[in-house]
């Protein structure tokens, strides 16, 4: 699987320097618009045009980036490490049995079964 280029649209997200911003589209404001996820806070961009929400985005996130510099504040945001994961009772009877099976707490085996997953991403 490809995995887009900076700066490339991938399933209503953008990329530019580690960031993702959300895209939607208000058809009654006939604008293209999203906001840079994984941070503390909110910054929003938009633009009528793809290339004009490209450009928004890249000066969104070089703004937030000097901001966070300027204001001595780590720019992504924090994760507790604690995850809530909703599954379907048969698919959590079928990871409780083969954690138990591995011999393994079902916590580990979704943990590893996520890395594993990620590092076939990345």
């Amino acid at each position: 699987m490809r995995l887009p280029e900076r700066g490339e649209f991938d399933m209503n997200t953008l990329k530019y320097k580690g960031f993702i911003g959300s895209v939607a589209f208000s058809e009654e404001d006939n604008v293209f618009f999203g906001k840079i996820e994984g941070i503390e806070g909110l910054v929003n961009f938009e633009g009528e045009s793809v290339k004009d929400l490209t450009d928004a985005f890249h000066e969104a996130v070089n703004d937030y980036l000097a901001y966070c510099k300027e204001e001595g504040v780590e720019p992504r945001k924090s994760y507790s490490g604690s995850l809530n994961v909703r599954l379907t009772p048969d698919l959590h009877s079928r990871v409780a049995y083969l954690a138990k099976e591995a011999g393994v707490s079902i916590n580990s085996f979704i943990r590893k079964a996520v890395e594993k997953q990620v590092a076939g991403m990345l």
